[in-house]
């Protein structure tokens, strides 16, 4: 059987849905697993979605791409600067997902090492011979080794209504749509689920997708 790819969007700590999704997959160690970021906050299970991410890039091979949630993760556990704004965004429950209740423990203290070299090991992009792999988008008209991290992972409708204008179709997350976003020029797995949508993946170059419950 020939190697397929798999673009996975955003968990955002539903485990369930990341269990259900990837027995649905069921790769192969000729397969290659690329998953878009946002594994963690909002949802309840941030830290055992981390623990199973690890598991699986055991066996099958995997590229991680940082999300803007983990990009305030890690401020947040260097800095702590911006607690305020991290937690507001769901922050609270990666935190509570690591310390399981205990006040007077630190999140950097309960992350085990294992973590702390998948959170520090995220890469920004991946790129392969037909698709670009991102969180939130590229910024059009910049060639994608001079973008901005930050629009990498934060960049909403300057990319996604605007033509790329590059040879390669974009795999990108973060924005949810309640089905996926199907462009010539991009496609966007995000559908939501931690908000009681699905977890999305495609599979690549095939173009099939595969839900979560469904």
């Amino acid at each position: 059987m020939t190697p397929s790819i798999f673009a996975i969007g955003d968990i955002h700590g539903c485990l369930d849905k990341l269990e259900d999704l990837l027995a649905k997959i069921n790769a192969t160690s000729d397969d290659t697993l690329i998953f878009l970021g946002d594994y963690i906050d909002r949802g309840d299970a941030s830290k055992d979605v981390v623990d199973l991410l690890i598991e699986v890039a055991s066996e099958i091979r995997c590229i991680f791409l940082r999300g803007n949630h983990e990009d305030m993760f890690l401020e947040f556990i260097e800095y702590g600067t911006n607690r305020l704004m991290y937690f507001s965004n769901g922050g609270d429950m990666t935190v509570e997902s690591y310390t399981r209740g205990e006040p007077h423990q630190s999140v950097v203290d309960a992350l085990p090492e294992a973590h702390k070299d998948f959170f520090y090991g995220l890469r920004w992009y991946y790129e392969d011979d037909n698709y670009i792999y991102v969180h939130a988008g590229i910024r059009p008209g910049i060639p994608l080794n001079l973008q901005v991290y930050s629009d990498l992972i934060w960049i909403r409708d300057d990319f996604i209504f605007s033509p790329t204008d590059l040879d390669k179709k974009v795999i990108f997350g973060h924005t949810p749509f309640t089905v996926p976003l199907i462009k010539p020029d991009k496609i966007g797995i995000d559908t939501g689920a931690v908000y009681g949508g699905a977890l999305t993946a495609v599979r690549l170059p095939e173009l099939e997708f595969i839900q979560s419950f469904i």
